[in-house]
């Protein structure tokens, strides 16, 4: 724990004395200062960041917990004309968990090859201005808004896979997409071992294959941006991963218009899901089940004309949950590898809300008082889409529906304050789950009051 801190103060220490020193300087970066050859790039970034948790929502938790999070990324590109190669470092570890923490490999994988690829880019493709690029190896996926295939950013450790990519963009915006991998599992799971940031290298495995294509026009109408998708799914028990045997495909749309002073803003997103899957990766479950899921995010949002640019935001979320556990359906929208902290708050150690078995309205108010300071703060009502179901966060199901589907209600708070622009983020946020009537009722529900979570983070950019 003590390399570990002491690496954080002086990183962060460093740049907050650059603040201090040169104000107004630009961003300080590793290629300077190092002076790489024009075909050569390198960069990087750290963040440290502590989380405090009292009163937990999930099944059978207890007390309170804290948690010190840190990642380091360092980052090595070399391009030769239309050649590319990639390699990037994930280092993520933990500490002050203890036996009683939710830690996961969402929080530690310790220095992992997160993208090691190869690529070639072509120049004029079907139109003129046109570029194809074409990569194979470990890499990161981003698309659209994130909520289904992400690069995770709040969350500790980051998602990879392996395989290949193809990305058409046209001179006029349009851009097209279509991927083939294997999404990488984070090794060490076991719970001792993350415990004490072990290492083990990541491995993928055939068992598990995502495949897809995603298009996005620049726009459709009026200012509309649109974008449209298809996702396919396969995944199998393999050695050490017990995963819900899956086998579904995810088609669906994006329609929204960006916020801009003294004007609307608006997003709609929905996917379907069909296909077969299990409703549990317990070894004795064998049922193979009709997969019909769904969900819809919607949101409308007006912001106000001055230098704080002042934003309100009216949102909704629904993903589908089980109707019956006991017929032959499976109607449990399943988020893939998408991210969640846009939509339904911080994770970390708290991770309340998911896009699974969830109705819940939403609004949100962000400001910019000053240029370097942004904040938020959001409420959300959460009830379960289908009572019977799971709710997911918190492994809390109860199968007749008498302890209801309300949730209960989350606010949240973030502050960031840009400290050294370009180089030293500092960032503070809340969530406060009051818990309702399910929280209180659910078999194994902690019943110990309602969730508090606070954290602390500072990223440093190289």
């Amino acid at each position: 724990m003590g390399r570990f801190c002491v690496a954080a103060v002086a990183v962060l220490g460093g740049f907050a004395g650059a603040a201090s020193a040169a104000p107004d300087a630009s961003p300080w970066r590793l290629d300077q200062a190092i002076d790489t050859p024009e075909w050569l790039s390198f960069s990087g970034s750290y963040r440290v960041r502590y989380e405090t948790l009292n009163h937990p929502y999930r099944a059978g938790a207890t007390g309170s917990d804290e948690i010190l999070v840190g990642r380091l990324f360092l980052n090595a590109r070399a391009t030769v004309q239309n050649f590319y190669a990639n390699f990037e470092l994930e280092d993520a570890r933990q500490q002050l968990a203890d036996s009683g923490t939710p830690l996961g490999t969402d929080s530690v994988n310790t220095l992992e090859p997160l993208q090691v690829l190869v690529g070639m880019r072509f120049n004029d493709v079907f139109s003129r201005g046109a570029r194809l690029d074409v990569s194979a190896g470990r890499m990161t996926i981003d698309l659209g808004a994130r909520r289904l295939v992400a690069r995770n950013n709040f969350r500790n450790t980051t998602n990879a896979y392996t395989g290949v990519h193809t990305l058409w963009k046209g001179a006029d915006g349009f851009e097209a997409r279509a991927f083939y991998v294997r999404p990488v599992q984070r090794r060490p799971s076991d719970f001792a071992s993350l415990l004490d940031n072990d290492r083990e290298l990541d491995t993928e495995s055939s068992d598990v294959t995502l495949w897809g294509a995603f298009g996005a026009a620049p726009e459709l109408f009026g200012g509309v941006k649109g974008e449209a998708f298809f996702f396919g799914l396969r995944s199998r028990d393999h050695a050490g991963i017990p995963v819900a045997d899956r086998d579904i495909n995810t088609p669906g749309f994006r329609l929204y218009v960006n916020p801009a002073a003294k004007s609307w803003d608006f997003e709609a997103e929905g996917a379907y899901q069909y296909g077969t899957s299990r409703l549990t990766n317990a070894a004795t479950d064998t049922k193979d089940l009709q997969h019909r899921a769904g969900f819809f995010h919607g949101k409308v949002g007006y912001t106000l004309s001055g230098k704080m640019a002042p934003r309100f935001e009216l949102s909704y979320e629904f993903a589908s949950g089980d109707d019956d556990p006991n017929d032959n359906e499976n109607n449990r929208f399943d988020t893939l590898y998408g991210s969640r902290r846009l939509d339904f708050g911080p994770t970390g150690i708290f991770g309340a809300l998911a896009r699974s078995n969830i109705n819940s309205p939403g609004l949100r108010f962000e400001a910019k008082p000053l240029q370097k300071l942004y904040g938020m703060v959001g409420y959300r009502a959460v009830w379960l889409a289908s009572a019977r179901d799971q709710y997911t966060t918190a492994r809390l199901q109860d199968r007749t529906g008498r302890s209801g589907d309300f949730v209960g209600h989350q606010i949240e708070a973030q502050v960031q304050y840009n400290l050294l622009p370009g180089n030293l983020m500092l960032e503070f946020g809340s969530a406060y789950l009051a818990h309702g009537r399910f929280l209180h009722d659910a078999p194994n529900a902690p019943n110990e009051g309602d969730t508090t979570y606070i954290y602390a983070s500072a990223m440093s950019t190289f």
